[in-house]
């Protein structure tokens, strides 16, 4: 009776959990947190979900009854062909990143960036076929310079250069800067963007990913603070290691797309950089990835539970103390003519940040920004989406790859337009 029992809950179970991956089933409360982690996995790794389900089924399905068995197996084949829909979603997504980009930089903008970074020579190239294996491995084909200290703050402080074995020393490559997530109060360095940066570090840049105090055992706004304190020593020191300090790329995914928004919002801003306010923070791009970016949002527009949550945990001022603390901590209060350009991304089924936090971020960065600002909003994707080598994840590389092309083009093209003598001069 128990097989036959656990053989039906693992059936109805599979069917759900494909179903969540088309429409999360909670964006409230607790529940979310599960229809996330249900809903990444599913859309992002369909074809290993469907590997465990059926897997599960065959164990328990021997010996059972002819009509039970066939009841099971059946409710499993939807599943499966659901994951197989949700597959294919996946491999579409260039489809929005592209239009995203045609609208937001013009269709005459670059499709591929060229020569415009250090590519590997002919048959040296270390491009590999993306995938959820590979992503397990990557940190050690690129990370050979790992714990690095910015601060003084211990392991917090410490960060990752991520970089082409064969990339010299002595160059300028273009430079990104990863923030991980984790609602402020966990996440690491190693573990996120691996495909983002793994796909920039093959096509000549340099990453940096970094570490940062966390709640609730810091306090706001420590972490923003180490998130500035990182720029500023890379612009110090990433030279020693090729990279150009003067073209720095910032991104980061929830909590890091918080923070790295914020940080290219406010360069310079010594609210932030107590002690050393004299130091550039500046950055020149910026590309967040599913972030939050106004605190004071309300109704359909933010988590229900986020606003007590990081009140009480990462602030640590009750809710009649908190209002312009958290007006401070948001982005899209510091929008301004000067921002740097800007690639927000977010999933349609976002059960932890609603989209609408990004469609509003996006409409007031396109009303005051002098610089391009695209958004690209994939539908059917999760909240970190992109943390697999999925098809989704890949996609989403090669779209900012290309956004970081443009930009970084533009900003050739002016300087050798500079430096060019006027004709008859």
């Amino acid at each position: 009776m128990l097989k036959r029992l656990a053989a039906v809950l693992v059936s109805v179970v599979s069917v759900v959990f494909t179903l969540n991956g088309y429409r999360p089933l909670s964006k409230n409360g607790y529940g979310s947190v599960y229809a996330f982690a249900d809903g990444v996995f599913a859309s992002e790794l369909p074809m290993q979900s469907l590997g465990v389900q059926v897997t599960a089924l065959a164990a328990l399905s021997r010996r059972l009854p002819a009509p039970l068995r066939r009841f099971c197996w059946a409710l499993t084949a939807l599943s499966g062909l659901g994951l197989l829909g949700l597959r294919q979603l996946g491999r579409r997504a260039n489809e929005p990143l592209t239009a995203a980009l045609d609208a937001g930089l013009g269709p005459q903008r670059r499709r591929e960036s060229g020569d415009l970074w250090k590519r590997p020579l002919p048959g040296a190239a270390t491009a590999k076929k993306p995938g959820a294996a590979r992503m397990l491995r990557i940190y050690r084909a690129y990370a050979h310079d790992g714990d690095i200290s910015y601060g003084e703050f211990g392991s917090r402080n410490f960060l990752d250069i991520w970089r082409r074995p064969d990339l010299d020393r002595n160059g300028r490559a273009p430079v990104l800067l990863q923030v991980p997530g984790g609602a402020w109060m966990t996440g690491n360095k190693r573990g996120q963007a691996h495909p983002l940066m793994s796909h920039l570090v093959e096509l000549g840049w340099i990453c940096v990913a970094i570490n940062y105090r966390l709640s609730p055992r810091s306090t706001w706004p420590d972490q923003i603070v180490d998130v500035k304190r990182a720029i500023a020593w890379t612009k110090e020191h990433i030279a020693a290691y090729g990279g150009d300090p003067d073209w720095i790329a910032i991104t980061g995914g929830s909590a890091g797309g918080h923070l790295s928004s914020l940080a290219a919002l406010t360069p310079n801003d010594p609210r932030f950089q107590p002690g050393f306010e004299d130091a550039d923070t500046r950055v020149d791009v910026a590309v967040p990835f599913y972030g939050v970016y106004d605190f004071t949002a309300t109704g359909d527009a933010i988590h229900p539970m986020m606003a007590a949550m990081v009140a009480k945990n990462v602030f640590k001022l009750r809710r009649t103390e908190i209002a312009e603390p958290f007006r401070q901590a948001s982005p899209v209060a510091h929008v301004n003519p000067d921002a740097p350009p800007f690639f927000v991304l977010h999933g349609t089924n976002d059960s932890l940040v609603p989209v609408p936090q990004a469609r509003d971020f996006v409409a007031r960065l396109g009303e005051v920004s002098s610089q391009p600002v695209v958004y690209a909003e994939l539908p059917w994707a999760q909240h970190a989406f992109d943390i697999f080598g999925s098809a989704r994840a890949a996609h989403a590389a090669v779209a900012v790859e290309q956004f970081l092309a443009e930009i970084y083009s533009r900003r050739v093209t002016a300087e050798q337009t500079q430096s060019t003598p006027a004709a008859g001069h």
